[in-house]
């Protein structure tokens, strides 16, 4: 089976977790934190893709992400 999700998104995920377990949390919420990022991020992307969201409303969703789960 060859795996259809992008090295990127594997990357952006692992970042994700890792950051999250640094900063104290259990690796399973971690983990679920990762995972709402991507999700969120993929349905905005989607959103936009459709035309149902403007450049700047996809640019701001995904600045106001990075703020929630990085910072």
């Amino acid at each position: 089976m060859a795996c259809t999700v992008s090295a990127e998104t594997v990357e952006e995920k692992v970042t994700i977790f890792s950051d999250c377990v640094e900063r104290g949390f259990t690796p399973l919420r971690s983990e679920i934190m990762a995972a709402c990022y991507v999700a969120e991020r993929d349905a905005t992307t989607e959103a936009f893709d459709r035309g149902l969201i403007t450049k700047a409303e996809l640019d701001s969703k995904h600045a106001a992400l990075i703020r929630q789960f990085l910072s």
